[in-house]
């Protein structure tokens, strides 16, 4: 395992919002992602049937691995409609496997509940319990911020709501899964993915605080090519879960894994933006332009960003809310989350449309480079102190 490897690894494994929840919140979301992981790999090593066989497990064992379903489902056809303009016997074989495995794979999972009409109607009904109402809670989707203003769920019925949700996240996904489905590329699936979750989680219907981490996943697989914008994303993705985590009597240890993955990230985010000003002659990309002109404004705005959530979370865990509004206070930090969530929606959207798959792998190739020059130059400057 290279430097930079070990880098992104220990950064993916301390980042707190999965262990809180999973270990703290006790909602192992861990089986599902790690089987949707397991199909990216199989996606990326060449695997695609190996890779749309994980998925399907992730999917069947948790419903909310349809937040990943689009960018999976657009790039494989993309990818089957590739061959098809090259080789039409290649393409046709390739589309039957894999629609052969996807099919018997579903059919083996629900095979116990295709006995029963009644048992089968029972199970739906618990996969997409539309009763719950509009979203859980205080969670960061537009939703329940824009429930602030207009009370979505007084003026409107479940079934209205429901295709309000359904109109708006499909009408939004349709730019993302176009640009994969007909340029299918590895690093535009892994940026789908995150577009395509972040979408859900903002716009569909009943969601979950938690789900944040079905877009944490794809953003973690970024890290090599974008590592501070996915620390800033993840960072904030912990933070919009903190009515929940105080909830569950995780105050001190949303606290200390918090602080310490930012003084780990701290560290290595210092020597992405110096990096990227160094070598922003050698092969630059637009991605690498926008941080070497754009570096201090970026930072300036992180920082805000970062004391916002510390002036927040002191106000959640210190302040008394007016006793008119008592959940003001979460209500503010999950406005202040989504806020930054559009955010990331707009700029990995940009990402994807804009930078080629060509660039951003040659991004990729330069930010392993950066992590490994600036190590070995660590190496260095402790050989000279020693001596």
């Amino acid at each position: 395992m290279t430097n930079s490897q070990l880098v992104v690894c220990t950064v993916a494994l301390l980042y707190p919002g999965l262990m809180l929840i999973d270990y703290g919140h006790f909602q192992y979301n861990c089986v599902s992602l790690g089987f949707a992981l397991w199909g990216v790999i199989g996606l990326c090593k060449g695997h695609d049937l190996l890779g749309s066989l994980a998925f399907v497990l992730a999917l069947n064992y948790k419903q909310m691995e349809l937040y990943h379903a689009v960018p999976f489902f657009c790039y494989l056809l993309g990818k089957c409609i590739s061959h098809f303009r090259k080789n039409y016997h290649e393409g046709m074989v390739k589309f039957v496997k894999l629609s052969a495995v996807v099919l018997a794979s579903f059919c083996i999972c629900w095979f116990p509940f295709l006995q029963s009409r009644e048992q089968l109607t029972q199970v739906l009904h618990r996969l997409f319990p539309f009763a719950r109402g509009l979203f859980e809670d205080k969670v960061a989707n537009v939703w329940c911020s824009l429930s602030l203003v207009v009370k979505f769920k007084q003026i409107l019925s479940i079934s209205a709501l429901t295709k309000i949700c359904l109109t708006t996240t499909l009408l939004l996904i349709i730019p993302s899964s176009l640009d994969l489905l007909f340029r299918p590329s590895i690093p535009k699936f892994k940026l789908a993915l995150v577009n395509s979750s972040l979408i859900f989680f903002l716009f569909s219907f009943q969601v979950h605080e938690k789900s944040i981490l079905l877009a944490a996943l794809p953003v973690l697989l970024l890290l090599p090519e974008n590592f501070f914008a996915c620390i800033w994303f993840l960072l904030i993705s912990t933070f919009s879960m903190l009515p929940l985590l105080v909830n569950d009597g995780l105050t001190i240890a949303f606290l200390a894994s918090t602080l310490l993955f930012y003084l780990l990230c701290d560290i290595l985010t210092c020597v992405e933006f110096q990096q990227s000003v160094n070598r922003c002659n050698q092969n630059i990309t637009r991605l690498k332009f926008f941080l070497e002109k754009q570096s201090q404004m970026l930072f300036a705005a992180f920082i805000v960003s970062i004391t916002g959530m510390v002036i927040l979370t002191f106000v959640l865990l210190a302040i008394r809310p007016p006793e008119r509004y008592p959940d003001l206070f979460p209500v503010i930090v999950s406005a202040y989350s989504c806020a930054h969530f559009l955010m990331f929606l707009v700029y990995f959207h940009w990402c994807q449309l804009t930078i080629s798959p060509s660039s951003f792998l040659s991004s990729s190739n330069d930010r392993t480079e950066s992590i490994q020059d600036n190590l070995s130059v660590k190496r260095q400057h402790k050989k000279l102190k020693s001596n």
